[in-house]
């Protein structure tokens, strides 16, 4: 018998929690690709639980957990890191949305990450480009339940990227209420589409596209419905749209809609998909229309594999945001080596969490200085902002939330009564990245460009105590007097800092 062992190959998950649909797909990882294993799909209708009021109502809750819960017994044995899960517009929009995700903890061990509609859109296209052969430029439209992702780029590089409030179940709310069909409605639903996507059309179509594909349930029902009709090669083209509208419009209700290809799941919603793709075909002047398998839980399954560089993706974000801000990177390079040596002292043990809480540290640090371009009064507010709603690839809403209140709280007054919440992160695994950050701008307040003295810290719980190499506070007053003031903010916080020369 041989003693050679055959390591079992790494299998992956990517979960779309979308507006209509929860996706789970599992992959082998084998050599530099992905094999897939299995497809899960569950019809939760996650937005039709939106009140007026953007609050999710309980019977919808339940059915996502209880959703989640079936996952949870495909994925026993995954660890944590081989598990990625990406919710979308509807928990986006849902200002309940604690409720869900505390509710989700319970039946599901795997964290939830909410993605901005940008992050959705360039995931999703990185899905379809890893999927769908061919050259030259790719426009690939995605209309979901609660919004549509629309995107050009190149071999996986997006170049264009958008998200528009505009989804198959929101818009049958809207125009199709009580499942009523008629030219009017359909008209005023085609309508809304195209002016939605007036304000980007021109900028489209001049960039322009060789090839157009569509992903996703709701173009994927009408590809079918084309296919069933006799259309085999799938293609979908203004004129096969047109016959399909005609067709639609015999119906006065959608429960009546009897088309070949169409299921009964996909019935109540098809006559709004069907308005938005057209609106879009006409708002963009596309004249046909391929279908990718690809999409946004295909996007997160390759970006998950280090091999698929997802940790290049952030990287870059920081650097090209660094460089159109004009940062001072000999500065930001100083800060961001102080802070990790701080902050490795104080979390020796990093664990899969704090790990990834320590990237984030990183940078911060590197980017903490980017409201300096709007005013240096309040520039760390000013860099919060800019954090939090600036298209970050590769971050997902806490994530951009953790950069935003880093960069909040690097100085000055220690107002924590104003920290968001979280949902991925504990607040008390925030608080050291937060004074890691702040000792490491007054090390390098002078700006020399050399490295600050590597202190020895002693971190307990919300007492740290520094050690400088001896006579080095007495040969740099400005600074010892900095951190007299940097103890002041602290202890209004109720923490302490300790300095020992």
């Amino acid at each position: 018998m041989s003693d050679t062992t055959v390591d079992k190959p790494r299998e992956i998950a990517a979960i779309d929690l979308g507006s209509n649909s929860f996706h789970m797909v599992v992959a082998r990882v084998v050599g530099q690709g992905l094999q897939i294993v299995s497809r899960h799909k569950q019809r939760v209708r996650l937005a039709s639980g939106l009140d007026s009021f953007n609050n999710l109502d309980n019977a919808a809750i339940e059915r996502g957990v209880e959703c989640l819960r079936m996952f949870a017994e495909r994925l026993q044995g995954f660890d944590e890191e081989n598990v990625r899960v990406a919710a979308t517009f509807t928990l986006r929009e849902a200002k309940n949305r604690h409720i869900f995700l505390q509710r989700a903890r319970n039946a599901f061990p795997y964290p939830i990450e909410i993605i901005p509609g940008i992050e959705e859109a360039r995931l999703i296209y990185l899905g379809v480009s890893h999927t769908q052969p061919g050259e030259g430029r790719k426009l690939v439209v995605d209309i979901g339940g609660g919004s549509t992702e629309l995107v050009i780029g190149r071999d996986f590089t997006p170049s264009l990227v958008n998200s528009k409030h505009m989804g198959c179940v929101s818009y049958n709310a809207r125009f199709f209420k009580d499942g009523d069909i008629s030219t009017k409605r359909f008209a005023q639903a085609q309508l809304a589409a195209e002016l939605k996507l007036e304000t980007i059309a021109r900028q489209y179509k001049e960039m322009g596209w060789e090839e157009a594909v569509g992903s996703s349930g709701t173009i994927k029902a009408i590809r079918e419905v084309l296919k069933a009709s006799g259309h085999e090669d799938g293609i979908i083209t203004r004129k096969r749209l047109d016959g399909l509208i005609d067709q639609v419009l015999k119906a006065k209700n959608c429960q009546d809609l009897s088309l070949p290809g169409l299921s009964d799941d996909r019935r109540p919603v098809f006559a709004a998909g069907l308005a938005i793709l057209s609106g879009t075909f006409h708002a963009l002047g596309i004249e046909k229309m391929f279908f990718s398998d690809g999409a946004l839980r295909e996007g997160l399954l390759y970006e998950m594999e280090d091999r698929f560089q997802h940790s290049d993706i952030r990287s870059r974000t920081a650097a090209d945001l660094a460089e159109r801000y004009h940062i001072d990177q000999r500065h930001a390079d100083c800060v961001q080596q102080s802070a990790e040596h701080i902050y490795l002292q104080a979390e020796p043990e990093l664990g899969l969490k704090k790990a990834e809480l320590a990237i984030l540290l990183s940078w911060a640090a590197l980017l903490h200085e980017v409201g300096l371009s709007i005013a240096h009064s309040g520039f760390h507010k000013h860099s919060a902002y800019i954090l939090q709603n600036t298209n970050l690839p590769g971050f997902n809403q806490e994530q951009q939330t953790v950069l935003a209140t880093l960069t909040r709280f690097h100085r000055k007054s220690l107002k924590l009564e104003e920290m968001p919440e979280f949902t991925l992160y504990k607040t008390k695994h925030i608080f050291p990245l937060i004074r890691a950050l702040r000792l490491a701008c007054v090390l390098n307040v002078q700006r020399t460009g050399e490295l600050a003295p590597e202190v020895k810290l002693d971190a307990k719980d919300d007492c740290w105590s520094l050690t400088f190499p001896e006579g080095w506070l007495a040969n740099n007053r400005l600074l010892a007097a900095d951190l007299d003031v940097e103890q002041t903010y602290w202890e209004s916080a109720g923490w302490k800092l300790i300095i020992n020369a």
